[in-house]
């Protein structure tokens, strides 16, 4: 894969890591609904300029647009706000690394899901490490009692699973160029969570520079510009390739929420971490493809 590649990648992992220290940010003025839909909002603008730009053709009958309010909300309006949620208890660097179980989730739901794939050894193993890493995530807040962090843990997980069933359900859209599908999604996403979010917290009061500027970062650069970069990007290295962002996301997220937000690291967020990343290898398989070949080749009889 070209370097180019490579580097797009790393932007996005960065970026995607860097949304848990903008989240945290937001939730000192915003309630965790509200950070949900000032994203996905901004995020639907953006990537309507862009459509609008690039005079992409849009066509959407009334029921491809019932099932886009929902495929939106499940995937950008519910797991932004479990986010949101889940960090007014525990630190941003480890609601991104409880974000790494993605893949764990998606191995499951697939293998249960109509015409997707079955689960190999291979990636259950890989499953199993992942949940690994949750367990020894939550005991420190086991250890000390801290009931309300570990429910926030579990909120946050739910995430991961919402964004597993719409990787599935994101195959009936197949007919759709990526940028309008996530455009039309976003907007639905909009939709669905403005009502829940004026009616419980009330119209956003922003009053704070940092708050504004987390909010535009989040929404246009995180979120429009980093999905229309990565669908730009997918057909020109593959999922395999690609899905390595979820190795560099945690990793960011870790750093700044130590060094900006000044957020304690702990051993168990290592190991948690270093788990999540073993099972995210073994679901990948590419490793332990290579080393089966290498080790295949050694045993060769040389004549």
């Amino acid at each position: 894969m070209a370097l180019k590649y490579w580097l797009v990648i790393c932007i996005l992992g960065i970026g995607w890591g860097m949304s848990f220290m903008f989240n945290a940010i937001l939730l000192r003025e915003l309630g965790p609904l509200s950070v949900s839909m000032g994203r996905v909002a901004f995020g639907a603008l953006g990537c309507w300029l862009y459509v609008i730009g690039a005079r992409l053709p849009v066509r959407l009958t009334m029921a491809r647009a019932v099932g886009l309010l929902g495929f939106g909300a499940l995937s950008y309006a519910a797991p932004f706000a479990f986010y949101a949620l889940g960090q007014q208890q525990i630190a941003s660097g480890v609601a991104g690394i409880v974000n790494a179980t993605t893949p764990a989730f998606a191995v499951i739901v697939s293998h249960f899901w109509p015409g997707s794939e079955r689960a190999t050894l291979l990636k259950s193993l890989g499953v199993i490490c992942g949940f690994t890493g949750i367990v020894v995530l939550s005991l420190p807040v086991l250890n000390a009692g801290a009931t309300s962090e570990f429910w926030a843990i579990l909120l946050i997980l739910c995430a991961p699973v919402c964004y597993a069933f719409s990787l599935n359900i994101a195959r009936s859209f197949r007919d759709m160029q990526p940028v309008v599908l996530v455009a039309l999604a976003l907007t639905g996403a909009t939709l669905a969570i403005a009502p829940l979010a004026l009616w419980r917290e009330g119209l956003p009061h922003i009053t704070r520079v940092e708050t504004w500027a987390s909010l535009l970062m989040i929404g246009f650069v995180l979120t429009s510009a980093a999905f229309i970069a990565f669908y730009w990007l997918l057909p020109k290295v593959g999922p395999t390739n690609i899905s390595t962002v979820t190795l560099i996301a945690p990793i960011s997220a870790l750093v700044l929420g130590t060094s900006v937000l000044g957020e304690a690291l702990l051993p168990e967020h290592l190991l948690g971490m270093a788990a999540i990343f073993a099972g995210l290898l073994l679901i990948d398989g590419r490793i332990v493809r290579r080393w089966r070949a290498d080790k295949g080749n050694k045993d060769q009889p040389k004549g």
